[in-house]
């Protein structure tokens, strides 16, 4: 369901690209076992994660509000870092878990991203959990993170979730557990709900990118010579491997999607195309899913002056979806 938050009509480019997308991506079904690529969703479907071992660090910051610490946790044999926010009192809270968006990890650090919707959800009574995922900051490096498309990240964030529902932490609501994820982590949230379709009670996408995983490749891998030269002769081309890419793509299997899904994008998103947005609200809609799409006119990919609207839909979503 696609919804406008603005007194003016979307763009005339936007109405056109709507009556374009009329025809659903059609899933080239998972293949056989002994056939499923080990880079690939299908794969991660049949895979036991193994996520343990959540440890509380330091205390980073504290307010009148909350308690901000370093953890780390065990995602495989990798022991990855991150940040939580603990609200003041006995709890048990219900968890939210936040995936932030591509940034390099020569600059990354620990907690990184989606700062202020880390302080606004644990204002509001989630414990946040952030993972840094493999490779940044002080995470255990993963030197096949870019040829396997950095479906470790996807592993990443489903460890971290196994992890705290594992903890003896009572502060924890371990039946209560809602996602949100930014640009790159919008897919790595796509991947988990088609993955691990019962692992959290709703989830929210802030410009996600694209849910045809050849889209992301065409925008940024490619221009990246070396690796799109090393991805393209390890799995094949779009042409020569079609089955390879519908695989890591999550449109292909909106059938195992179980959980409500927001989705908030602004018209003047500078990084993600808007109508990325728009297909894959389409094709959550023809698929009988419980989905809504926000669209923010004059929004960038960050948003700015309808960042508090964005947060109070985002809050009254996860509310009405926990227990």
């Amino acid at each position: 369901m696609l919804q406008v938050s603005t007194e003016r009509p979307v763009s005339e480019d936007l109405e056109q690209f709507e009556k374009k997308e009329s025809q659903s991506i059609q899933s080239s079904g998972i293949k056989n076992e002994e056939e499923i690529n080990p880079v690939s969703l299908p794969a991660f479907m049949k895979k036991t994660f193994d996520g343990r071992d959540l440890k509380v660090g330091e205390v980073l910051a504290v307010n009148e509000s909350y308690t901000r610490y370093f953890v780390t946790y065990k995602s495989g044999d990798l022991t990855i870092s991150g940040i939580m926010n603990v609200p003041k009192g006995d709890g048990p809270f219900p968890v939210a878990i936040l995936n932030h968006g591509y940034i390099d990890t020569a600059v990354y650090t620990n907690g990184r991203g989606l700062k202020r919707e880390q302080d606004y959800l644990a204002r509001n009574g989630f414990v946040v959990i952030h993972s840094d995922y493999r490779n940044h900051a002080q995470s255990d490096k993963d030197t096949d993170a870019e040829l396997t498309l950095r479906l470790g990240y996807t592993e990443d964030v489903i460890n971290v979730i196994l992890a705290a529902k594992n903890s003896d932490l009572s502060y924890l609501d371990t039946e209560n557990f809602v996602m949100l994820g930014h640009s790159m982590g919008g897919g790595v949230t796509e991947n988990i709900l088609v993955v691990q379709p019962n692992l959290v009670k709703a989830a929210v996408l802030f410009a996600p990118v694209s849910a045809d995983y050849r889209d992301n490749f065409n925008k940024w891998t490619k221009s990246r010579t070396e690796t799109a030269e090393k991805i393209v002769q390890k799995y094949g081309s779009f042409d020569q491997s079609p089955g390879f890419w519908d695989n890591i793509s999550p449109i292909n299997f909106i059938d195992r999607i179980s959980v409500p899904i927001m989705n908030h994008h602004g018209t003047d998103d500078e990084s993600v195309p808007l109508e990325w947005s728009v297909r894959f609200d389409k094709e959550l809609t023809a698929g009988g899913k419980d989905a809504t799409l926000y669209i923010y006119e004059g929004e960038k990919h960050e948003f700015i002056n309808q960042w508090p609207l964005v947060m109070a839909r985002t809050v009254d979503f996860f509310q009405n979806h926990i227990q």
